[in-house]
């Protein structure tokens, strides 16, 4: 089966993503890039978005993905100095 017609994931109507499509899922809706490798990492020693299961198949609901994206993301600032690290 060719990916080419294929609707991308966020343009779907399904409420929870595979951890293979939450990737462009973050990239198109709040610019954060993320490896698969990278989530992948996170749900074992935590720190990723929260996700639930389905038998063996983690899925990641997009209310805890824009959740856990606008957690990562800075307030705005105007200046670096008022980054406040």
């Amino acid at each position: 089966m060719s990916n080419f017609n294929r609707e991308p994931a966020h343009t779907t109507s399904r409420p929870r993503l595979r951890r293979k499509e939450v990737p462009a899922y973050l990239q198109d809706r709040h610019g954060i890039d993320i490896a698969y490798a990278t989530l992948e990492k996170l749900a074992t020693i935590g720190g990723g978005p929260a996700m639930q299961y389905a038998g063996r198949i983690p899925l990641y609901h997009r209310d805890d993905l824009d959740l856990w994206a606008e957690a990562r993301l800075s307030k705005p600032v105007r200046s670096t100095s008022e980054r406040g690290l």
